[in-house]
């Protein structure tokens, strides 16, 4: 099995800096604990619609700058599956690890 370019911890740690980040730009306050159980989108979640696609834009940015990696979040396949990956920190960050393997296995 080949490892991935990035571990999961990085992961989780650039999708909680654009959590954070965009949390501050619209000016809600940051919830005392962010980790892989916080919710992102959907009922009782941090974030609106708007607020998500400046997110998913912010953390393809991220991606691409910090580890060379080029990736579309935001695709119809993301929209079309039963449990969105954007539901909260964990969930995007396994949709990560999915992209990531994906791709890097193409190499």
């Amino acid at each position: 099995m080949t490892s991935l370019p990035v571990s999961r911890t990085n992961l989780a740690n650039l999708v909680i800096t654009s959590l954070r980040d965009v949390l501050e730009q619209i000016g809600r306050p940051l919830p005392a604990t962010i980790d892989e159980t916080t919710l992102l989108f959907g009922k009782g979640a941090l974030l609106d619609s708007l607020a998500l696609v400046t997110m998913v834009v912010d953390l393809e940015q991220r991606l691409e700058e910090e580890h060379g990696l080029t990736l579309t979040l935001a695709d119809d396949r993301a929209m079309s599956q039963r449990n969105s990956p954007f539901r909260s920190v964990g969930a995007l960050v396994d949709y990560l690890e999915q992209l990531i393997t994906e791709e890097h296995g193409r190499d």
